[in-house]
Order: structure tokens, then C-alpha cells, then sequence
């Protein structure tokens, strides 16, 4: 029964009588708003056409539909490059892609029959899409086909994939497309990219200028072991997006020199090194600096419980997707070498004796370790050198520019300094030392094998390492090929060192 205060209207769409309370007419006028025109339904429609309700206004253009020939509704200008759907035929193709897609909450696997067939597919700017043709980037890799269209969505996501898999463009080229769709006339910082190390934050910064060259997307780069004043200028100067390391990240922001408020999009690349490395803390104190409402992206080569709660902290009803996890290239040949721990650096030298190789990345599991190695190598004859943490950002940045060049053949390196190393032609990996875990074994020969080229890996045991042994050839599912090197003396005893003298004291 209809109150006596209540009203009835026609609706100046349908015609159709619909009821309005006169109390909600007085609440419309107190809050300045004309009363409604339209019934409910209407209102409705015509809303979700208009994107009220989503924080912005949207300027609505009218085109044919590309599938039935009828009129559409689009928040976009049309051209010859996007597809235009009316509402009947958008909801056809909404509801055929829900019953393909994955069970809610379930990890989605890359599959070829679903990834576009090209870069195409994705309805980049022509900006993008000629840089990427410049690039020489011809099909999306399986991280890129599944991870792009979910990042252009705008829905926050959890990707796991190994080192090479593309994963850097992954998430470049759907901000760098944000970022060109939706320009904005005050400069101001809208992306934050985070990552574990200084050489990896240069990677990324890298891609962003390859891949926005003929726009006009500045980027900045911070992190910790060089001057503070060059980056400070860069930032003070307009950065649309910042790829930084955390902590030098919060030393910027304690100086009012990087402002984080309209970050739209975060990228938290290689996480699981991050906290590995101990970030933790100063991750958590970069998202209180950030708005609540924004789009994340967290990358990391493994998923390790700890990751839980950052996730959980950071991202909101997100997709998890995993590529190729745990799956290495298959045009790498596994070896092992047994020997005894003191003769592992003979070992390595007479194995680069004898194979041909373009460039050798040698780990180990300590910074010392890894000087005292490049020596040796390089008094054996050898161009080496050594990358660790310890090591100044301009010995690593130069240790890097060799290596890449040719100049130096052969680099000592540990796991963290060696982390989101990008270097296409490296031939052979040699663990020195075993890695501790079978996601770490994966993680390094990643370096070589890739873009279908062969490669190496070499790993050299001792009965020691049986445990880790075991868990890596479970993980690649086959065992790995044992050799011995023909006239090598395996049993040579361990030199005796003699004491040495202890220093006297001053005086004595």
C-alpha cells in the first residue's frame, strides 16, 4: 500500500510510474540534488553506461557494435583498433569467458590456447606497440599472455614465474598503457615499483625507458650506495613512476623529497628476495605512505609462506597466477661433479680448460668466498670478477658492464648480489657452491637456457650435500648425469697449513 506521503512519476525514459517517497525528495533537496527522473531501472542502466557510482565521470560516445551492427554505448573514443560491443552482445562475451575462466580462488596455469597470438591482442597505445616492435618482442611470453590483460584490469595480483620469464614487461607494459589512457595535468609520482637490489631497479627502469621511449613517461631510479642529491633533483623534477629499493625509498620520503600519495599502481618485484634480504619492515612502512586505494602487482620467483602476510597486508582480492614455476628450460644440460671440498677450485679451473664458453656464472654461497675465487681464477689467466653486496655500486655496476660486454668472461657471484641478473648469452652456470634450497638451484640456472639457446649447468657435490641433492633432482624429476674429469687427481690431500706465529704484543 502506498503511503500518502509517497508520489508517483512517469519515467522520461520508459514512461513507465514509479514511486517516490517525498521523504527521500526532502533528503535530495537538503543534499542540493534535483529529484530523480527516471525509475530505478532505468537509473540503473543508464549509470552503469556512465560509470557513476566508480569515483569519476566518464564522457559516453555512441558507435556500431561490431558484433550485430546495432547502437553502443562506449566509455571510450572508437577507432579502428578496439572492438565495440552493445550490452546484449557485451554480456554474451562476459558470460562465455566466466564459464572458461578458473574456479574462484584457484591458481590459474598457463595454457597456449589461451594467450593472444601477438601483442596485438591486448589493444596497447601505438606508442607502446612500436616500441615493442623496436624491442624485437614478436609473441608474449606465457608470463606476459596470462599476467598482461589481468594487470590491465586493474585487479590486484600474485605472480609466480622464474627469472627470464618476461616478467618485467609484464607489468611495464600495463602501467605504461595506464598511464598514457588516463593523463593527468599535475606532475606527480603515480607508480611505485620496488625492488630488492640496485642492479635489478636499473633492469626496471631500463624496460620503462625502452618500452615509453616515444612518450613522454619520465622515470626515476633510487637506491642506497650513491649520492642522494642527483636523485633527489630527479624526483623534485616530475617522476611518473619510481623504481627504488625500500630503504633508501623511506630515506627520500623522512626528507620530503619523494611524495607517495597519488601512487595508483605498486609493483613489489622479486618479494620473496626482498624478504629474504630483511625489507620486511621497510616495506610495511612504504604502504602506510601509500594511499588505501590503489592497484598492486607482487612478483616473486617462489611463493614462501612468509609472503603470506605481506600479501595480505598489501593486496586486495587478488589473482593468483603461476607460470612455468619450477620448470627450467629444457635446452639446459644438468651435471654434477663430486669432489672434495678442497678441490673445488681446482675442479672449476680445469673445467674451463676445457669447455667452450661465451661467459661462466660461478656462485657461491659467501661474499669472501667469491673474492677469493675471482682471484684464483683470474692468476690462473682468466678475465674474472667477483659481484656481492659488499662490493661499491660502481665495482658492481662495472663488474656488470664487463661481463655483458665480453670484456670479462667470467663472473663470481652470490645469490642475492646475482639476484634479477639480465644477461641474454650466458653459456654455463657453475654452482660452486649447492644451493640451499631446489627453488634457489632453479633460480640460478635460470641464467642460462634462455631464449631456446643452449646451455649448462654444472654443479659441483660433496657427500654432504645428499639431502639438497635429492630435493633438486625431485623437483626436475629425473636424476642429474654424474662426471669425472679423466686425469684429474680427485684424492689429493688437503694442504697442511702451519700455525701461524701469534703477534706480539706492543711493548713486549
Amino acid at each position: 500500500m502506498i503511503d500518502q506521503q509517497d508520489k508517483t512519476r512517469a519515467c522520461r525514459d520508459c514512461e513507465k510510474e514509479f514511486v517516490f517517497n517525498a521523504r527521500q525528495q526532502a533528503e535530495f533537496e537538503r543534499r542540493g540534488f534535483a529529484p530523480p527522473t527516471r525509475c530505478p531501472e532505468c537509473h540503473s542502466k543508464r549509470t552503469s553506461r556512465r560509470g557513476y557510482g566508480r569515483g569519476r565521470s566518464v564522457k559516453i560516445h555512441v558507435a556500431k557494435c561490431s558484433v550485430c551492427g546495432n547502437e553502443a554505448h562506449v566509455p571510450f573514443l572508437p577507432d579502428d583498433t578496439k572492438p565495440v560491443y552493445c550490452d546484449d552482445c557485451f554480456r554474451a562475451q562476459r558470460s562465455q569467458t566466466s564459464r572458461q575462466a578458473p574456479a574462484p580462488g584457484t591458481s590459474r596455469k598457463a595454457d597456449a590456447a589461451d594467450r593472444p597470438s601477438g601483442f596485438g591482442g591486448f589493444h596497447l597505445d601505438a606508442r607502446l606497440e612500436r616500441a615493442i616492435g623496436e624491442a624485437g618482442y614478436d609473441t608474449p611470453t606465457p608470463v606476459q599472455a596470462e599476467t598482461i590483460p589481468i594487470c590491465l584490469s586493474g585487479r590486484d595480483l600474485i605472480g609466480t614465474a622464474q627469472t627470464g620469464t618476461g616478467k618485467t614487461a609484464a607489468f611495464v607494459l600495463p602501467i605504461l598503457q595506464h598511464l598514457l589512457a588516463n593523463p593527468t595535468s599535475s606532475p606527480r609520482t603515480r607508480v611505485l615499483v620496488l625492488t630488492p637490489t640496485r642492479e635489478l631497479a636499473e633492469q626496471v627502469n631500463d624496460s620503462f625507458k625502452q618500452l615509453g621511449k616515444h612518450t613522454k613517461i619520465k622515470s626515476a631510479t633510487v637506491y642506497g650506495g650513491v649520492a642522494m642529491n642527483p636523485q633527489e633533483r630527479a624526483l623534485r623534477n616530475g617522476a611518473d613512476v619510481i623504481v627504488a629499493c625500500p630503504g633508501r625509498l623511506l630515506d627520500h620520503v623522512d626528507r620530503g623529497s619523494a611524495d607517495l600519495s597519488g601512487v595508483e599502481k605498486l609493483v613489489l618485484d622479486e618479494a620473496d628476495r626482498m624478504l629474504d634480504m630483511g625489507f620486511l619492515p621497510a616495506i610495511k612502512r612504504v604502504l602506510s605512505h601509500l594511499p588505501r586505494k590503489r592497484h598492486t602487482m607482487l612478483f616473486s620467483a617462489t611463493f614462501a609462506p612468509e609472503l603470506e602476510q605481506l600479501t595480505r597486508d598489501s593486496l586486495t582480492n587478488a589473482k593468483r597466477v603461476d607460470v612455468d614455476l619450477q620448470a627450467p628450460a629444457k635446452t639446459v644440460a644438468h651435471a654434477l661433479y663430486p669432489c672434495a671440498q678442497h678441490r673445488k677450485t681446482a675442479l672449476v679451473l680445469r673445467l674451463l680448460d676445457q669447455i667452450e664458453a661465451n661467459s661462466v656464472l660461478i656462485f657461491t654461497r659467501t661474499k669472501h668466498r667469491a673474492n677469493r675465487i675471482a682471484k684464483q681464477i683470474e692468476a690462473a689467466g682468466y678475465e674474472a670478477a667477483a659481484l656481492h653486496s659488499n662490493k661499491s655500486q660502481n665495482q658492481r655496476q662495472l663488474a656488470l658492464d664487463n661481463f655483458r660486454s665480453g670484456a670479462c668472461r667470467i663472473l663470481v657471484a652470490t645469490d642475492i648480489a646475482a639476484r634479477g641478473l639480465d644477461v641474454e648469452s650466458i653459456s654455463h652456470v657453475i654452482n660452486y657452491d649447492i644451493p640451499d634450497t631446489s627453488d634457489t638451484y632453479i633460480h640460478r640456472i635460470g641464467r642460462t637456457g634462455r631464449a631456446e639457446r643452449e646451455g649448462d649447468a654444472m654443479t659441483l657435490v660433496t657427500p654432504q650435500d645428499a639431502a639438497i641433492l635429492f630435493e633438486i633432482e625431485k623437483t626436475l624429476g629425473s636424476p642429474i648425469e654424474r662426471r669425472k674429469i679423466e686425469d684429474f687427481d680427485y684424492d689429493k690431500p688437503e694442504p697442511v697449513r702451519a700455525p701461524q706465529p701469534r703477534a706480539k704484543r706492543p711493548g713486549w
